[in-house]
């Protein structure tokens, strides 16, 4: 898919393509992305509104750089459409406030300690974050404290991956201080500089290292020992980090590639238990799940989380000791509660979920876990399914002479579970009929 797509979008030519492995063709496809040292992507093109170059142009008359920086950089040497754009410039914030001011540019302060500016282009309607160029001053494993500079290769380096430390200006020239497109080309995860160094800033990066991995790795087992060996020796850090943060990461890495190879490894190299992952996992269903949706109809990463614990109860532990959102936590638990009975023959988890559904769980849950359960036919069936409306309310008991109390809920309760009973048939006269009976 990739390899077409650098075709159609004029980085590869079709021609070019036979007799290459995969690697072979993501190395050749990113050496063609580059022509005489600029990139060639309609992708690119795309990101070059006349709003942008105007704003370069206004950086550019007062002699400083604006680049792109990051993962945008890495995405389109990839020949992939970047989801988001990062910029940088070796303008300082008080700089690009007097430019923006003088300009009528419309500008928000949202990082101004570490030197970020977003521009917000009304034409558009797009926002882009403008960084100062910066050096690390002082680190604790969490937070930085910055200088500013006017360095380039300084902010490269104090980046993680060598992979997100190139940069590219509006002419398509590529800045690569730490060989980033050839590990790019090699699928190679390598940190900038020593390991030890990158992680000691920001013990998130070894979570980081792992999403990448997933991300940009051709194959499983291709890692430096070096880099494992520091990751192992430093994973305690994680514990500094904030278990939004873990999260945000680890959810990442159970729904990329690799991520029965990866998680193992987090394993393997103590990670895991700095992390509030279960000391006794169930790789087994891990794999077992992960395999069969990867390709075809991924899970939520909450559902894949959970598949680590065998009981409710821990899902419920693992939930709350990384503050998942309420509707995560939720769907966690009914998928831990309700999965044996999703595996069990499908007439009977026909009528189980139809009745769940009546009861007003959600569609989205329901089908997350007939999914998980391998029971894709049922799922597709019950995402459509009209569901039935319990056709009696209060005021129909009013209606017909009741006086409203406390037995309502009562009544009301009995007649749905009459009318569920009936496999939803029973009208609302039928139903009022055989009220009598309750009365």
């Amino acid at each position: 898919m990739l390899i077409k797509k650098l075709a159609c979008f004029g980085i590869l030519h079709r021609s070019n393509l036979k007799g290459f492995s995969f690697l072979k063709r993501i190395r050749y496809s990113t050496r063609l992305a580059m022509s005489r040292g600029r990139l060639r992507s309609l992708y690119f093109d795309s990101l070059l509104t006349p709003q942008l170059i105007d704003l370069e142009r206004l950086f550019a008359k007062k002699g400083f750089s604006l680049r792109f920086v990051g993962g945008v950089v890495r995405d389109l040497m990839l020949g992939q459409n970047p989801k988001d754009v990062d910029l940088a410039t070796d303008c300082t914030p008080e700089e690009m406030i007097k430019l923006f001011d003088a300009a009528g540019v419309r500008y928000f302060l949202t990082g101004l300690q570490h030197g970020t500016i977003t521009v917000h282009i009304d034409e558009t309607k797009m926002d882009y974050e403008i960084t100062t160029l910066r050096v690390d001053e002082e680190t604790d494993g969490r937070h930085a404290i910055v200088n500013f500079t006017q360095d380039w290769k300084l902010d490269a380096q104090r980046r993680d991956l060598t992979i997100n430390a190139m940069s590219l200006d509006f002419q398509g020239k590529l800045y690569d201080y730490f060989e980033g497109q050839l590990h790019l080309e090699e699928r190679k995860i390598v940190f900038v500089g020593d390991p030890v160094d990158r992680i000691k800033e920001d013990y998130l990066r070894i979570l980081r290292y792992f999403r990448f991995y997933g991300k940009i790795a051709e194959n499983v087992g291709c890692h430096d020992i070096k880099t494992l060996q520091s990751i192992r020796s430093l994973s305690y850090g994680l514990k500094k980090i904030a278990v939004e943060r873990i999260w945000m990461e680890v959810q990442r890495i159970l729904s990329g590639n690799h991520a029965p190879h990866l998680l193992q490894m987090m394993y393997d190299t103590g990670v895991a238990s700095h992390i509030g992952l279960p000391d006794k996992a169930n790789f087994q269903e891990f794999n077992r799940v992960w395999l069969i949706h990867h390709k075809t109809r991924p899970l939520q990463p909450v559902t894949l989380l959970i598949t680590l614990v065998d009981t409710e109860e821990d899902s419920i532990k693992l939930t709350s000791l990384w503050k998942l959102s309420n509707n995560d936590k939720h769907l966690a638990t009914y998928v831990a509660s309700n999965r044996q009975e999703a595996g069990s023959l499908e007439n009977d988890s026909r009528e189980y979920f139809q009745l769940q559904l009546v009861d007003q769980i959600p569609k989205a849950w329901v089908t997350e876990v007939l999914y998980y359960s391998g029971q894709h036919a049922l799922a597709e069936e019950l995402a459509i399914w009209p569901i039935p409306v319990f056709p009696v309310s209060g005021k129909d008991l009013i209606y017909i002479g009741l006086k409203p109390g406390p037995k309502y809920g009562i009544l009301l309760k009995d007649l749905k579970k009459i009318w569920k009973e009936s496999r939803f048939t029973l009208n609302k006269e039928e139903l009022l009929e055989r009220l009598k009976t309750l009365l």
